[in-house]
């Protein structure tokens, strides 16, 4: 992301938005910026999360998923694409206490990144900037 755009300038543009791993110690600037634009924004934390169906079931919790979140990968892609029960002018997603799940269950975790990015790229076509950003401690090494 680049220094040089001021921060609530670069999440109102759907065109940048999507899934990326950032310096934890920004979360708070994400936040402010993201409130400002009128942004709906979830943390998401997944310290001791150990598999898919944890994970999920984290999502569900953070996101206030509907009843008919299935639990699985599609149902994931589906919520995150539809979000009718959060009306927002853009959506910031704060994954946070990733790294213990990175190690134990790496298939998991990039599959959350693949259908992020998916449910970014969708909200584009909406002209709704969707991020989903992973706090980690360096975000270079991950």
């Amino acid at each position: 992301m680049s220094a040089r755009l001021p921060l609530g300038g670069m999440l109102a543009d759907p065109a940048m938005a999507g899934a990326y791993l950032v310096d934890q110690r920004e979360q708070e600037a994400y936040a402010e910026a993201a409130a400002m634009l009128g942004f709906a924004a979830a943390a998401v934390d997944f310290s001791g999360c150990q598999d898919k169906a944890d994970a999920l079931c984290r999502f569900a919790r953070a996101l206030r998923f509907p009843e008919w979140f299935g639990h699985n990968w599609d149902a994931l892609a589906d919520c995150l694409s539809d979000l009718s029960w959060m009306p927002a002018d853009g959506y910031l997603l704060l994954l946070t206490g990733t790294d213990a799940w990175r190690r134990t269950d790496r298939e998991s975790f990039d599959i959350t990144l693949e259908v992020l990015e998916q449910a970014a790229e969708g909200w584009k076509a909406e002209r709704v900037p969707f991020w989903a950003l992973v706090l980690v401690d360096d975000p270079f090494a991950a």
